[in-house]
C-alpha cells in the first residue's frame, strides 16, 4: 500500500492523517489536528507544520512517502510557493514551501503536491465521499468564507466565485458565517457566532434568518452555478450542518427557477480536504 498523507492547512490549524488509497478512507489512529497561528513568524509556522507531519508519518518509509497538501490561495500550487500578501501567512509570502518542507522532512520535493483547498474538498468527495458516482459536480463550502469548485469528470478546479457580484456587494457577504452574525445583530441587537448559536434562539428568528439565507443561496445557484450544468451539487462547510433548517425553502426556490439539481450534503466535512489532497497527490504520480 502506498505510504500517503493528506494534509489540510488553514489559517488557524493543520489537520492531517494517513490515507488508505485502496479503502479510500482516513486511518483514524493517525489523525492529527494542531493549532497554527498564521500570523506568526516563518520559523514558528514551519516548526508547527513539521511537528504535526512527523507525528502522523512517524512509522512511514520516507523514500516511499507521498504528501498531498490542501492550501488556501492565492498560491502557486505547481511550484509550492505562497502568494498570500495580506492577512494570514504574510511571513511566508513568496517562500518555496515545497522545498522547505522537503528539506526539513528529508524527502524529495517531488514527493510533495499542493492543491487548492476548495478543489481538495471536491477531490475528497469524489474519491471517498458522497458523490463518487457522478461526473459533473459543483461543490460549495459554506463557512467563514465561500468556497466554490467544479469537477468535470477528471479534475476539480477552484472556481473562485466568492467575490463575484451579488445583490448589493459580493456572494460571500450573503453566504458566509458573517452574514448570520450581522443579520442577527440587525434584527435583535444581540450577538451570535454562527448557525450553531442561532439554533438555540427562538423558532421565529431562526425561521426568518434561515428563510432569507435560503433565498440568497438559491439566488446564487441560479445566477452562477446553473451555468455549469452539473448533475449534482455537493455542499460542505459548517453551515451545511444546518441544511435541514433551510432545505425546504432552498429547494422550492430552485424548482421555481427551473433548476432541478440533485443535492448531496458532505458526510466527511473537513476530512474531505484530507482525502482530496491525498487523492490529488496520487493522481500526480
Amino acid at each position: 500500500m502506498q505510504n500517503i498523507i493528506g494534509i489540510d492547512i488553514g489559517g488557524s490549524h493543520i489537520t492531517l492523517a494517513q490515507v488508505n488509497p485502496e479503502k479510500r478512507e482516513i486511518l483514524a489512529s493517525t489523525y492529527v489536528r494542531e493549532h497554527v497561528d498564521s500570523f506568526e513568524s516563518r520559523e514558528t509556522i514551519f516548526s508547527a507544520w513539521i511537528s504535526a507531519i512527523e507525528k502522523a508519518a512517524h512509522d512511514l518509509n520516507r523514500e516511499e512517502l507521498l504528501i498531498g497538501i490542501a492550501m488556501p490561495g492565492p498560491f502557486d500550487y505547481e511550484n509550492g510557493i505562497s502568494l498570500m500578501q495580506q492577512g494570514k501567512f504574510i511571513d511566508i509570502y513568496q517562500v518555496n514551501i515545497k522545498d522547505e518542507l522537503a528539506k526539513r522532512l528529508s524527502v524529495s520535493s517531488d514527493q510533495i503536491h499542493f492543491v487548492n483547498d476548495a478543489a481538495a474538498f471536491m477531490e475528497g468527495e469524489v474519491f471517498g465521499g458522497c458523490v463518487q458516482d457522478y461526473n459533473r459536480i459543483f461543490g460549495v463550502t459554506l463557512g467563514t468564507g465561500l468556497g466554490t469548485t467544479f469537477y468535470d469528470g477528471t479534475t476539480a478546479t477552484d472556481e473562485d466565485l466568492w467575490d463575484s457580484p451579488f445583490k448589493e456587494s459580493i456572494c460571500e457577504d450573503y453566504l458566509a458565517t458573517r452574514w448570520f452574525v450581522n443579520r442577527y445583530a440587525e434584527l435583535t441587537g444581540d450577538q451570535i457566532s454562527g448557525t450553531k448559536d442561532l439554533l438555540e434562539k427562538s423558532e421565529e428568528i431562526q425561521n426568518q434568518i434561515f428563510n432569507e439565507y435560503a433565498d440568497s443561496f438559491a439566488g446564487f445557484i441560479v445566477q452562477y452555478v446553473s451555468n455549469y450544468e452539473p448533475e449534482v451539487l455537493v455542499i460542505g462547510g459548517n453551515i451545511a450542518k444546518a441544511y435541514p433548517y433551510f432545505e425546504k425553502r432552498f429547494i422550492h426556490n430552485l424548482v421555481k427557477n427551473n433548476c432541478n439539481l440533485t443535492i448531496r450534503i458532505s458526510a466527511i466535512f473537513e476530512d474531505a480536504a484530507i482525502l482530496g489532497a491525498a487523492s490529488y497527490a496520487l493522481k500526480k504520480v
